[in-house]
């Protein structure tokens, strides 16, 4: 049938009812080519979800399984009488077919093989017009390397790191925590994507944003620097390779690994010294080769698994404490991780706003809770043990002085009384945790 023919008939069909009676189809139809690949049959359950019916065009020595599964899904499948023709004379045969159906038009892609956005072609499909050119999905670039920059109050250094990070990542990704200045936009205007918070909600709140935001990119390497400028973003490349050539789940920027030094000084290098000490610890890290040597960089690269379990884990801190909270899920999922050595710039304006004393404290408190919760048995029973036998040796003191001298010795028999009580005390508290953690476990 010629196009004009088309015309006619199309202009016939008009008013709701065709010659027999029948009720005209309102939506266009999606007119497809049966060609062997598992995006056609997407295309047709994506058509068949809002409701638009599906012509597969199945050329001679077509493939077998595509129609018969899309017969199957609903669609309607029309043999055509040559392998041969071009996309076009293809596209004609269906149209014909369509237009004896009495359908009001017909989504028509240039490739069938390509994923098409359905809304897009239905709100594109013009009255005036029976085939319309179905619109394609955007294609999504492939986010290999994404920055993730967690950020507050960081107008005066954000440009540079936005602009520096460029240079190594495909996205740079800042998550603006409620600043007061005008951080967010200037991140922006450096070319990064931003999401900003309406409530200020702590290093580990933003944090959380930006694995959510990469679990939704699906990126292999997701980079946390830094806002305040003190990581280099050059050695990004360097966490990139580690972590490929090691396939390692989290990689860290340490300041205690390699030849590379921090001017770090003294007293955060004394606190740190305790921190990572007691962090290993609570992770029950006692061999040297698995030791984390630096438990509180910001400069960590994590893969697709890693970002997608912490993106869903609401247990990390929504503060500073974010960081050993990641290395306690890392050590929970049993993931992989290891250390570069950079450099961490101390020489910055503004850097951290915290308190490195009472942030220093205050991360000793929780990693104290950590293991008191985690490891009773460590952390209680044996102390308790130590206690109550303790406890035992002055009774026995006690009474020896007792019987020697015919003196009751009130003193020692308080200081018995204490440790032995402490110890008892400490010994069922530790049972009791110990059973209630093996019985949560199960």
């Amino acid at each position: 049938m010629s196009q004009p023919e088309q015309e006619i008939k199309r202009t016939e069909n008009v008013g709701g009812t065709d010659e027999q009676g029948s009720d005209r189809v309102e939506k266009p139809s999606l007119g497809l080519l049966a060609e062997d690949a598992t995006t056609v049959l997407e295309n047709i359950v994506a058509a068949q979800q809002v409701g638009v019916q599906v012509y597969l065009g199945v050329p001679e020595d077509g493939p077998e399984a595509v129609p018969r599964i899309a017969d199957a899904l609903g669609a309607e499948t029309v043999e055509l009488p040559t392998t041969d023709a071009s996309r076009t004379e293809l596209s004609e045969y269906l149209s014909v077919h369509a237009t004896a159906n009495s359908v009001s038009g017909l989504i028509i892609p240039e490739d069938s093989t390509v994923r098409l956005d359905i809304e897009a072609s239905l709100d594109a499909a013009a009255a005036d017009s029976f085939i319309t050119p179905a619109v394609t999905e955007p294609e999504t670039q492939k986010i290999e390397v994404l920055v993730g920059v967690p950020a507050y109050n960081e107008a005066t250094a954000i440009e540079d790191v936005v602009t520096e990070a460029q240079e190594y990542a495909d996205e740079v990704l800042v998550v603006d925590d409620a600043s007061d200045d005008d951080t967010a936009a200037i991140a922006r205007n450096a070319g990064a994507t931003v999401v900003e918070h309406e409530e200020n909600q702590g290093y580990g709140g933003a944090l959380k944003t930006v694995f959510e935001e990469a679990d939704t990119w699906g990126t292999d390497h997701l980079v946390i620097l830094d806002g305040d400028g003190q990581h280099d973003p050059s050695d990004i490349r360097c966490a990139v390779e580690t972590q490929e050539e090691s396939d390692a789940d989290i990689v860290i920027g340490s300041r205690f690994v390699g030849d590379v030094k921090s001017d770090l000084p003294l007293y955060r290098r004394i606190g740190l010294v305790v921190v990572n000490t007691l962090t290993n610890l609570s992770l029950g890290i006692v061999r040297g080769g698995s030791w984390v040597r630096d438990t509180q960089s910001g400069f960590r690269t994590y893969n697709q698994r890693a970002v997608e379990s912490l993106s869903q884990d609401s247990s990390i801190s929504t503060r500073m404490s974010a960081s050993t909270d990641i290395l306690y899920h890392a050590h929970q999922h049993d993931y992989d991780i290891e250390e570069f050595g950079t450099r961490v710039d101390y020489d910055v304006e503004d850097p951290s706003s915290h308190n490195p004393v009472s942030h220093g404290l205050t991360l000793v408190k929780n990693i104290l809770k950590t293991i008191e919760r985690e490891r009773p048995m460590t952390t209680l029973g044996f102390p308790g043990f130590a206690s109550a036998f303790a406890g035992l040796g002055f009774g026995y003191w006690t009474f020896s002085n007792y019987l020697s001298s015919g003196t009751f010795p009130m003193g020692l028999a308080i200081t018995s009384a204490f440790f032995a009580l402490a110890g008892i005390f400490a010994c069922f508290t530790a049972i009791i945790l110990h059973s209630l953690n093996t019985h949560l476990d199960e």
